[in-house]
């Protein structure tokens, strides 16, 4: 697919030749992150009447003044003053939704998408003339946090009400939650993308649970240290986005530090379904109690050395069995596999450094495994690849 540049002398709606999509609320499956390789500038090999050919219709100067003033602009994939291309395109590229102009707004209306995408995430510059009603249903495979330019927008999902607007408050919609929108008074929003799999990968580690969806509050007050950090963090990777332009991509190290930054931010900081969960295992609630904390770091010191339930238990200072149920009840897991998942985040942290020719099953034995199909899977369901997959990536 073609990364658009500057056009000139007008802004450009890009559209194609295949039927409109079902709207279904669901992402379609041919839906991608758009990558940075192999990127084209339309400018530079066709002209106006090549455009209208190819099917790319010019639009009116409030679409191309609105463009002009866009973040992102290198990035451009949208830019057209018609309903229907506007909900088509757009669709294409998160998921398909109803789009429908609101209080007299049809002669304002256009709609501006550009968007940088990297490895598991994007960051998009999303923007609508006049006022809009949005129903995307379901988002199914992605979680979106959006950061109000201008403009301000009511959202409702089957958890709560709110309306966000710069310096005010931003939103984060969680994949799993119906979603109606309105965007009002020509609001832009910068919107972040994360990738379905990464977020709820992350929860259940960081939580010591079973993988499951992770439905976030959806309010983000950006007056809060919150707000302010993921501000500043958005800002940086547009930012950096802008710099390397459409035909550059980011390194694989400098695409994982970005997305532990979210990840890490939001499952920390931002209150979803899991938040309690991850409070308990990580020793952050107050009703647990000192001796299993003693227990737990015990783990994470020795965790490749051969220890024994009797041995945890006195260093608790309680039997096996309350030992055992101690975990159960605070925890929400076992000894062992609370060991397990200890050993499978050192087993990950050695892989992204590991040195060359350094092999996977010398570094999976001196960590304590001795059955490798089953750290094998156990890594796969922690981290959602396999070791192999992990070593390759950042090696």
């Amino acid at each position: 697919m073609l990364q658009c540049g500057s056009i000139e002398p007008a802004a450009v709606c890009l559209t194609t030749s295949q039927p409109p999509a079902c709207r279904s609320g669901r992402l379609r499956d041919e839906t991608a992150f758009p990558f940075a390789g192999e990127c084209t500038r339309l400018a530079d090999i066709l002209d106006l009447k090549q455009l209208r050919t190819a099917g790319v219709t010019a639009v009116g100067n409030e679409v191309s003044a609105r463009a002009n003033s866009a973040r992102l602009k290198d990035f451009a994939r949208v830019a057209t003053a018609r309903v229907d291309d506007a909900a088509e395109a757009i669709g294409r590229i998160f998921c398909p939704h109803d789009l429908t102009p609101v209080d007299h707004s049809e002669r304002d209306f256009s709609a501006h998408h550009n968007c940088a995408g990297f490895d598991g995430f994007s960051v998009n510059y999303v923007a609508y003339g006049g006022s809009v009603a949005i129903n995307p249903g379901c988002l199914d495979r992605f979680f979106l946090l959006q950061m109000p330019l201008s403009g301000s927008a009511s959202i409702r999902t089957a958890a709560r009400e709110l309306t966000t607007g710069p310096q005010h408050c931003a939103s984060l919609l969680s994949p799993t939650i119906p979603t109606e929108m309105t965007w009002r008074d020509n609001c832009a929003q910068i919107i972040l993308l994360l990738d379905r799999k990464l977020v709820e990968h992350r929860a259940a580690a960081l939580g010591g649970a079973a993988v499951q969806p992770v439905e976030f509050d959806p309010a983000v007050a950006l007056h809060g240290p919150l707000g302010q950090t993921l501000s500043a963090r958005i800002g940086r990777l547009v930012s950096t986005a802008e710099q390397l332009g459409p035909c550059k991509s980011l390194s694989a190290v400098a695409a994982a530090d970005w997305r532990e930054q979210f990840l890490n931010v939001l499952l920390n900081e931002q209150r979803h379904s899991l938040s309690s969960a991850i409070e308990v295992f990580n020793g952050r609630t107050e009703a647990q109690p000192a001796a299993l904390k003693r227990v737990r770091a015990y783990l994470e010191t020795r965790a490749t050395e051969p220890l024994d339930l009797a041995e945890l238990a006195d260093i608790a200072g309680t039997g096996i069995r309350a030992l055992q149920l101690g975990f159960r009840r605070h925890f929400g897991t076992t000894v062992s596999e609370m060991l397990l998942d200890i050993r499978l985040a050192h087993l990950n942290a050695r892989l992204k450094t590991a040195r060359p020719g350094e092999r996977i099953v010398d570094i999976a034995f001196d960590l304590g495994f001795t059955h490798l199909s089953r750290m094998a899977s156990a890594y796969r369901a922690k981290f959602g690849e396999s070791p192999k997959a992990t070593l390759q990536r950042l090696s």
